[in-house]
């Protein structure tokens, strides 16, 4: 295993030194926007954590061998190369990508399981997958929920991405034992908007809470990781009552194009964002940034 894992310097030195360490996804770079946006907010997101006290671990498989944390050229050279080129890995493939000897991106859930091997227990993301609407006849779940239950990671994110089922993908995630903590308020929030119209099976308003909460899981035996729902900074959301009607239209132009399986969610986005005049990106970066920001107290708080 030691032979698949490279650290950054930095990271490996903070790691020794029991020192706050935060893990971040590579799909927002290499899926999530255009070249070069992806690579400013990538080294925004990482300055955020290091302004927070922690070290940022970017996470990427290059080259067959999975990285703990990218120097800035590898980062370049990554946001560089075009998505088509970039095996979006979730845990269904990273061991084909490593076998392969190719470059991956990482999900939600390929980050999570790099980042536990690697001994990081603090994940900053932006939204999770979920239950895809019409689920009950096309089974389309995201690994990402598996991965929460059987996981020690604490993943802070935004709330499950809007365009998902998200009574169903709440259902399933506590089905699944996975405690989903809303930080600061009652509410789940709802990726782009504070508020999903929703009540959070659990509320906790302090980062020490959440990183005890986390600790004494691994204490009592309990397998899985914590999800962290963080609300979008109020200046930066669009409520929900704007986005429902956006959503269901770019949901409606899927369905009569007959876009399905994994060209749904990029579409999705893609038309939304359109719809929205650019407003949707805007407010995934404000939100990602303040997610970094909370994921470096909680990992604080857990060193």
């Amino acid at each position: 295993m030691k032979d698949l894992l490279v650290f950054a310097p930095e990271v490996e030195q903070a790691l020794a030194a029991n020192r706050p360490v935060v893990a971040l996804e590579s799909t927002i770079i290499t899926h999530g926007m255009p070249y070069p946006q992806n690579l400013e907010v990538a080294r925004r997101v990482e300055a955020t954590v290091r302004e927070a006290g922690a070290t940022p671990a970017t996470i990427a498989v290059i080259d067959g061998r999975i990285r703990i944390g990218l120097d800035d050229a590898t980062l370049q050279g990554l946001a560089e190369t075009p998505g088509a080129q970039v095996m979006k890995l979730s845990r269904a493939d990273l061991a084909a990508c490593l076998a392969l000897g190719r470059t991956g991106a990482t999900t939600v859930a390929a980050t999570m399981i790099c980042a536990h091997l690697a001994g990081i227990r603090t994940f900053a993301t932006g939204g999770i997958g979920g239950v895809h609407r019409g689920a009950e006849t096309s089974f389309d779940i995201s690994a990402d929920l598996h991965e929460l239950a059987r996981t020690p990671v604490t993943v802070v994110a935004a709330g499950a991405k809007a365009i998902l089922d998200l009574p169903k993908t709440r259902e399933v995630l506590e089905t699944l034992g996975v405690p989903v903590i809303a930080f600061g308020q009652d509410a789940l929030p709802a990726f782009w908007s504070r508020d999903s119209g929703l009540a959070a099976p659990l509320r906790m308003d302090d980062p020490a809470q959440i990183a005890r909460a986390g600790l004494l899981r691994t204490d009592l035996g309990l397998s899985g990781g914590q999800l962290v729902v963080n609300p979008i900074p109020e200046a930066d959301e669009i409520p929900r009552a704007t986005m429902i009607p956006v959503v269901e239209q770019a949901l409606a132009e899927a369905e009569a194009q007959g876009i399905a399986a994994k060209s749904v969610t990029p579409f999705l986005l893609q038309r939304i964002f359109e719809l929205t005049r650019g407003r949707s990106l805007d407010a995934n970066i404000a939100l990602v940034l303040n997610n970094a920001r909370l994921a470096a107290r909680i990992a604080a708080a857990m060193a």
